[in-house]
């Protein structure tokens, strides 16, 4: 779910078909994303989700595999 979601996210906000991203997509190279990107792709996945997804640690994100792990630990409880 988490992936899928993501991937709808990042093609709304680079401009891509969905069906492009795979998960060891880097942001950076493969993507052309910045951190500007970033933040608002995990914005997008927080309205998508309804989750609260912390944005501390988010330039430390450089692929998608790691961006999906960081929404299931937002998913998870403590």
């Amino acid at each position: 779910m988490e992936y899928e979601a993501l991937k709808k996210v990042i093609a709304a906000v680079l401009g891509m078909d969905p069906d492009e991203i795979t998960m060891e997509m880097t942001f950076l190279t493969d993507l052309g994303a910045d951190s500007l990107d970033l933040y608002q792709i995990f914005m997008g996945v927080e309205r998508e989700t309804g989750l609260h997804i912390p944005t501390e640690g988010l330039d430390k994100i450089t692929t998608v595999q790691e961006a999906v792990q960081w929404i299931e630990k937002a998913r998870s409880p403590l």
